[in-house]
């Protein structure tokens, strides 16, 4: 057995025409938006590495994501 596919119609390539030009015009006025600083970080803030190897420690924002993974 076939499966009949739907013929394309005139409304789906307009409504895919439409959703280009509308991408298109947001992706052009991307440039202009000016974003939010960032704070870089410096290695004088950065905690010394262990001794003995390892490296995981109970920092502030893995304590904020077991708060959220809490039922």
């Amino acid at each position: 057995m076939q499966e009949s596919q739907p013929k394309p119609s005139r409304r789906g390539f307009f409504f895919g025409a439409a959703a280009t030009g509308a991408a298109a015009a947001a992706v052009a006025a991307l440039p202009g938006i000016t974003g939010v600083p960032v704070q870089e970080a410096s290695l004088e803030d950065a905690k010394p590495a262990p001794e003995k190897g390892g490296g995981y420690s109970l920092s502030e924002h893995v304590k904020r994501y077991y708060k959220t993974t809490r039922i």
